[in-house]
């Protein structure tokens, strides 16, 4: 049986144009093999289960991040807020997701899995790896939440190629 055929570069072009109009949270999956911690900055995170509690967040299938994750057999996810764009721009860059030891300049703590959290994060996942699911060049990493957090605040929010935050309408309005 063949391989299928790519799509041609219009239809490639029209699917981005039309997924950046998806505004979604943005969030760092994290985890750590042995004496080294992964970071990666994702958009494509979401809950998926309330019995059993399950998350899902979807990598590129050959990240260094994916293995680690099938390695540990954990991972965790911390939604960012508004004043973490340093955060999501840094393990954005590819390359800049993998330290030996911790992030210097992004503070983590352990959780109930041992995998890091950030701190300041606006909400947090501590995940035990309940599967991992193909997804054309990515992997959909589903965790099995073993603890979770949230605090007040305003989240980071992705949409068209840019960071943004909220912009609250005045009192009354959509009310």
């Amino acid at each position: 049986m063949s391989a299928p055929a790519r799509p041609a570069p219009a239809l490639d072009e029209a699917f981005r144009a039309a997924a950046r109009r998806w505004t979604t949270g943005v969030a760092v999956v994290t985890t750590r093999s042995g004496e080294e911690v992964f970071a990666k900055t994702v958009s494509s995170f979401c809950t998926l289960s309330l019995d059993p509690l399950l998350v899902s967040v979807a990598v590129t299938r050959h990240s260094p991040l994916a293995a680690a994750v099938r390695g540990s057999g954990r991972f965790a996810l911390s939604v960012l807020t508004d004043r973490q764009i340093a955060a999501a721009r840094r393990f954005a860059t590819p390359g800049a997701g993998r330290a030996l030891g911790e992030f210097t300049a992004v503070p983590m703590r352990a959780e109930a899995t041992g995998a890091p959290v950030l701190e300041a994060a606006l909400a947090w996942f501590d995940c035990r790896l309940h599967g991992v699911l193909p997804g054309g060049d990515h992997v959909l990493l589903v965790g099995r939440v073993a603890a979770a957090d949230a605090v007040p605040g305003e989240p980071l929010l992705y949409h068209d190629g840019q960071y943004r935050t909220l912009a609250h309408p005045s009192p009354g309005v959509g009310a």
